[in-house]
């Protein structure tokens, strides 16, 4: 077997032996570590992200304000023509299934925990307005909520995932994280470099995916307390990620075209259902106010926010929101960007750069109104006391603010049911998706990793999330996001440079419509259509 291949005999056939080797002993410690010194590992955890913070406020600060700026660019510069496969490969999938996927697979599960909760909690307590429960105030809530939700958050994901699609579709690379650091390290990658790149990044992505079931299990908990009248407890929470991850290794099980995806676009119109449930029930035209005003706020403040530290005073505030989030994003990113390169095949780098950016952020902001702005109506109309609740239980938001949405008992109850229902889906593309994503890494990007693999990380997975959540809860699965995200943050600065270097060597992006001279005719000129960058001439066969 040649070094960094997949192993063709024996309990890894079909994987990386150093790779899964590496993250399974790292899986086992962290796992013993949760069980035997459950407390011990909380109290390291945040003592770790103490002494780091005042690092990771400027550092994921402007990592991220760059990234941003470099994923525009190739969006819309001298490269937006360049396909993610052969010159003139079509998409994939088609419109709809890529969305939907896009959206599942990327804060489905997180935005229904926090869509209420954050901007009910910025209402009462944000460095931007001193008057707390003001129309000022509420403005406020909602641009921070679009700020860590918004464009800087998805394009985090795309770069990553554009790396990916771009070095596996266009240069034959294997479809894996070391393969973006080619024009770097050469054939090194296939050595202990690559190993250690996909090694952190199965890392970043099973602590980053068991932050988001651990939120799951919460909401769920809430959930079926309120719809069943069960009393919360661990053990249920426990209950729900064991029977999520179930269904979940089932799915994956199953593959992308089938499981996945079909679970993806229910899931996506479970959530239409939903947001016109509260647009329809809730202050219409406040709402849409709400969204008008606060999206164009976060549009006119968004250099300022992506380059604020918190050094005029709000450094607490600071890392307890955006810090969080920034790490978040970066340790989901192996996992968002390795899905989404799996399902953008064939689309240009124009086409993937803005689709991924504005229609998912889009539609985080009319959701965030939404939902986020009825909670806010309802605080400030005294109608009902959600801040309150939310104080003491961020999981209830949700549901205090379906209950004053109608007095119509059997319509509270069924909408409650539907968003339960939802976040049972949105638990279960989260795990499924992730756990893919992490056998293809270490599968040496085979996108159909062994079925035996795919069901062990599956639950893995599952018992990892279980142990981080007996042993802390929410703050432990934040503080350890956080703590995995800066390894591989590193990782994401040299791909970058993999990327702008691959990228030189482009001869030819043919445009929409552009001939393809065959070679009875011969052409060589110069494509000025095409802003002048690039001197073009087809290779005769």
């Amino acid at each position: 077997m040649e070094e960094g291949k997949r192993a063709t005999r024996g309990p890894l056939k079909g994987m990386s032996p150093v790779v899964y080797l590496g993250a399974s002993a790292l899986m086992v410690a962290m796992l013993l570590m949760g069980t035997l010194a459950s407390g011990e590992t909380a109290r390291f955890l945040e003592e770790l992200r103490d002494r780091v913070s005042p690092f990771l406020a400027w550092y994921y600060v402007g990592l991220v304000a760059f990234i941003l700026a470099f994923v525009i660019w190739l969006g819309a510069g001298r490269y937006k023509n360049v396909r993610l496969g052969s010159d003139f490969e079509q998409p994939e999938f088609t419109l709809v299934p890529w969305l939907a996927m896009l959206f599942a697979a990327g804060t489905g599960v997180g935005l229904l925990f926090w869509s209420i909760a954050e901007p009910i909690l910025h209402l009462g307590d944000n460095p931007l307005v001193e008057d707390g429960g003001s129309p000022e105030a509420a403005m406020a809530a909602l641009r921070l909520t679009y700020f860590h939700w918004g464009l800087s958050a998805w394009s985090v994901f795309a770069v990553v995932a554009l790396a990916l699609a771009y070095f596996a579709y266009r240069q034959g690379l294997p479809l894996t994280l070391r393969s973006a650091l080619y024009p770097l390290l050469g054939n090194r990658i296939h050595g202990t470099a690559g190993h250690l790149v996909d090694i952190f990044a199965v890392l970043a992505t099973v602590f980053g995916v068991a932050t988001t079931l651990g939120f799951g299990a919460q909401q769920m908990e809430t959930g079926l307390s309120e719809l069943l009248g069960i009393e919360r407890s661990q053990t249920l929470q426990l209950g729900i990620i064991a029977v999520v991850t179930l269904a979940a290794t089932a799915s994956v099980a199953s593959g992308v075209r089938r499981g996945v995806r079909r679970l993806s676009e229910i899931n996506l119109w479970l959530a239409v259902v939903l947001l016109v449930l509260f647009l329809v029930l809730g202050p219409t035209w406040q709402l849409l106010g709400y969204l008008l005003q606060a999206g164009g706020e976060y549009f006119q403040t968004l250099i300022g926010h992506s380059f604020w530290t918190g050094m005029d005073g709000n450094r607490d505030w600071h890392t307890e929101w955006t810090v969080f989030y920034w790490g978040w994003w970066i340790a989901w990113s192996p996992f968002v960007g390795m899905f989404i390169a799996r399902v953008s095949r064939g689309r240009t780098l124009r086409e993937f750069v803005f689709g991924v950016l504005l229609l998912p952020t889009v539609f985080n902001f009319v959701w965030i109104a939404a939902l986020g702005g009825t909670a806010i109506d309802l605080e400030m109309n005294d109608t009902v006391a959600i801040a309150g609740a939310v104080q003491q239980d961020v999981t209830v938001a949700l549901y205090r603010t379906i209950e004053a949405l109608t007095t119509v008992d059997a319509l509270a109850t069924g909408t409650a049911a539907l968003a339960t229902l939802l976040i049972a889906i949105f638990f279960i593309t989260s795990a499924d998706s992730g756990t893919l994503v992490i056998n293809t890494i270490m599968a040496y990007g085979n996108p159909s990793p062994p079925l035996r693999h795919r069901i062990a990380w599956g639950l893995g997975i599952g018992v990892l999330t279980a142990v981080l959540v007996v042993g802390g809860g929410t703050q432990t699965l934040q503080d350890a996001v956080i703590a995995a995200a800066l390894p591989f943050s590193v990782i994401m600065i040299l791909m970058v440079a993999g990327v702008m270097k691959g990228l030189r060597e482009e001869r030819f992006a043919p445009r929409e419509g552009l001939k393809h001279h065959l070679p009875d005719e011969p052409w060589t000129g110069v494509d000025t259509e095409a802003e002048g960058f690039a001197e073009v001439e087809e290779e005769r066969v």
